[in-house]
């Protein structure tokens, strides 16, 4: 059983940065892809960045690309969302999971996700 935390959601402004940290324990982190998903108000939840369990290889949905970057750190079971130019919405829960076929809709594990929030 793999236990999903994240943390570093907040308050910003328009423009501003923020990073998401997704501590992972209770497994073997190295074994699972990783994907960084998120809910907005309304909406429906989608996938926005994806990496590959050595990190190499990385995705991005358009509505982020640019402007948003996954890593992770195998030795530290650490997976990050650095967020840059923040947009009012980009105003969402923000959700990392892991899957072990994979990133897509059946994810193994998820967290229970941190609130980012446009305070434009």
């Amino acid at each position: 059983q793999v236990q999903l935390v994240e943390s570093g959601g907040g308050l910003v402004q328009a423009g501003g940065s923020l990073r998401l940290s997704c501590a992972a324990s209770g497994g073997t982190f190295s074994s699972y892809a990783m994907g960084w998903f998120r809910r907005a108000p309304g909406k429906e939840r989608e996938l926005v960045a994806a990496s590959s369990r050595s990190g190499d290889s990385t995705y991005y949905a358009n509505s982020v690309k640019g402007r948003f970057t996954t890593s992770r750190d195998n030795a530290k079971n650490t997976v990050y969302l650095q967020m840059n130019s923040l947009k009012p919405e980009d105003t969402a829960v923000y959700y990392c999971a892991a899957g072990i076929r994979g990133v897509g809709a059946n994810m193994d594990y998820w967290g229970k996700g941190t609130l980012v929030t446009d305070s434009t």
